[in-house]
Parts: structure tokens; sequence; C-alpha cells
């Protein structure tokens, strides 16, 4: 498989003209796709269409759609639409959110969230490839197709946290979405899991594509406290701290900037100039990460969206993508 690079949306906008520089960023120069993150205060399929009629028509990749939100068949319709009219593919990343999410949005969690994970995953991607399904799950239940329309492919993707989701996203999903894992993580735990549950399926193994923090080095910024801003509530989440215990990163929920700067030294959030940022870079795809997706979320929040465009651009240039 091909190693790529590709750009998480650093802002949540309310307009689609707000994402429109980094869909150009992604449109000009070798990054492979623009993705956008679940929000509540803007719908990001919605977005994404707005942005292929202003004709910014890229690859795009949701990491992740909260599964609590959406039916499968709507899953299905929305990434298959967005395909068709921005004429690219896309990867359409689902994820069944934190326990108090699931309850918040269906009146209890999922007893077994790797079952519900499992039944919708195996639901979207029969629709998507025009099968005639009848499902009677325990969570997600369908009997129908979807009517056939040309488009290009969707790849259906799973959030992958700890190793039993990675053996879920072998069992079913084309791409296995991790988020603030380290490279050392990634290769010796959840790779493993994923090539089980693609064997135990006899499937193919997914690709891996790492949503990584990166906050480059710029004069007057704290790179600790950028990278606290854009994630000290998932250091806060249970699933979270798990995973980065699991990974050997200590999480001290009164103090996200040691989380942050543990996370960095050892490589599961990017800093520095544009060499150390591709040196880190590489390492995600030296431990088996087929896609990079670069995620400036703490710039984005604390400078706005100019800087993280500007330190994408120098990243890019010096190293000649």
């Amino acid at each position: 498989m091909s190693r790529s690079v590709s750009v998480v949306l650093p802002i949540v906008p309310t307009r689609a003209e707000q994402a429109a520089p980094f869909a150009a960023f992604v449109q000009w120069r070798a990054a492979r796709a623009l993705w956008l993150g679940q929000v509540l205060l803007s719908e990001q399929h919605q977005i994404m269409a707005q942005l292929g009629g202003m004709g910014l028509r890229v690859p795009f990749g949701t990491g992740v759609s909260l599964m609590p939100l959406r039916h499968p068949v709507q899953a299905a319709l929305e990434a298959r639409t967005l395909a068709a009219v921005t004429g690219h593919p896309v990867t359409a990343g689902f994820g069944p959110g934190a326990p108090a999410f699931q309850r918040a949005a269906l009146g209890a969690p999922y007893a077994s969230p790797l079952t519900a994970c499992r039944e919708y995953l195996h639901l979207v991607r029969r629709l998507l490839d025009g099968a005639e399904v009848d499902q009677r799950g325990r969570y997600f239940s369908y009997t129908g197709s979807l009517p056939p329309t040309p488009a290009p492919p969707v790849e259906v993707g799973l959030g992958v946290l700890r190793p039993g989701m990675a053996r879920v996203a072998g069992e079913a999903a084309d791409v296995a979405v991790t988020w603030l894992a380290p490279p050392s993580y990634l290769r010796d735990v959840i790779l493993p899991a994923l090539r089980a549950g693609a064997e135990a399926a006899g499937r193919p193994v997914p690709r891996v594509a790492a949503i990584v923090p990166m906050a480059a080095a710029a004069d007057g910024r704290d790179v600790r406290a950028a990278l606290a801003a854009g994630h000290a509530g998932h250091f806060a989440g249970p699933h979270y701290a798990d995973m980065l215990a699991r990974a050997g990163i200590g999480v001290d929920p009164d103090d996200p900037l040691a989380t942050a700067g543990r996370l960095a030294a050892a490589g599961g959030a990017l800093t520095g100039g544009p060499d150390e940022l591709a040196a880190g870079i590489a390492a995600y795809h030296e431990a088996g990460a087929d896609e990079v997706v670069l995620n400036n979320a703490g710039v984005g929040m604390l400078e706005g969206p100019r800087p993280v465009l500007r330190d994408l651009e120098a990243l890019f240039t010096g190293n000649g993508w």
C-alpha cells in the first residue's frame, strides 16, 4: 500500500467557506484527503458536500462519525452521496462514542460495543456493495438494499483504540482509524489484533489511518499548551486514558500539559520544525500506518486557521510534498 499524509480540518466551521482554505490546500498539495471529525455544531457531510459544490472536490474522510446519531442505512447513503457529488473516494469512519454519549443518545450505553460495531459495519458495507440485506441484529437491523447509482468507492472505517476493537476492524472494516495512539502501540498492539481479526474472517488486513496531533514549533508558541488545548477532553476520557496507559503514557487528568508532554515524548504527537515533523510522520509509516492524518486542532483553537495553514505549508514545502 502507498503511504500518504492527510489533514484534519482544525476548526469547527459553521459555513463551508471557513473550511475552504483547507480543502484548497489538499487540492493543490500532495495531501491525500481532508478529514472532518464529528461535532454537534455543524453536520460534517453537509459541509463537505458544499465544499464540493464550490469546486473544492477532494477525497474526504470522517474520523469518526458517531454511530448513535445515524442508522447504518443513513450512514451508507450519506457516504455514497458524498462520493458521488465530489467525484472522489470517501473514507467513512465510524465509532460508538463514549458510554456517556451512548447513554445520552440512546438512553443506555451499548452492553457490547464490539457487537454493535460489528453489526453496524457489516450492514453499511453490504449496503454500499449493492447487496440485498436481511440483518436482524442485537442493535442494528435492516431488510432491503440501496438503489444502485454510479459513485466512487467508499471505504468503511472503524475507530480503534484497544485490541478488541482492532479485531472487529480486522473482521469487518476497510480502514482502522486510530486516535492518539503512539507508533509503538500501533505496531505492537493494534496491528497484531487487526491481523488476527482479518485472518479469522478470511479477508485482507484493513489499511490503517492514524490521526495524530501536531503542533509545529513557532515563535512564542507553547506546543504542550497547544496539544493540551486540542486534546484535554480526550485525555479525560476513561477509554482514551486506558489506551494511553497500555501504551506506557501516564495520564494525569488534572494536568493535561504533562500528559501532552508525555504523548509527544512517545512520538504520539508531532512537534518541532519541518524535518522533525517529517521524521515523526515517517515513524508512523514505519510502524504500519498507511495514512497519517495531521490534526492541528489545538493550534487552530488557540491561534486560528491561518497559523495552521502556515505550518502545513512549511511542512509540505520543506519536504518536497
